[in-house]
């Protein structure tokens, strides 16, 4: 008798809307503090409380989500310059592109 295989937990790009396991996406989370006020950061962690989004690890979809403000729709919050700032810095070191698929990979996500 075989094994079940492991449950891998999949998440959404808001850019791009591929689905991937949770581990190859970039989690963006808003946190809010007790005087109302609501802060955005990157969750490097994937365990921050508080209103998340996931994006790709590729500068597209960083740029993507920025310039449609997908991001701000995910997060129900008006980004300040700022905060924009924060998150093209943080997506500059990131790839352009992600490589190449394997057909494995093709066959496990799938475009919603």
């Amino acid at each position: 008798m075989s094994k079940r295989p492991k449950h891998v937990p999949q998440r959404t790009c808001i850019a791009c809307r591929t689905l991937r396991p949770k581990r190859d996406l970039v989690r963006i989370v808003r946190l809010s503090s007790p005087e109302g006020e609501s802060t955005v950061m990157v969750d490097e962690t994937g365990k921050r409380s508080g209103r998340g989004a996931y994006l790709c690890r590729q500068r597209d979809c960083w740029e993507r989500a920025l310039a449609r403000q997908q991001l701000e729709r995910a997060l129900k919050v008006t980004l300040t310059e700022e905060v924009k700032a924060h998150l093209r810095e943080y997506a500059s070191g990131l790839p352009q592109h992600l490589a190449t698929r394997t057909e494995d990979e093709e066959t496990t996500e799938r475009r919603v």
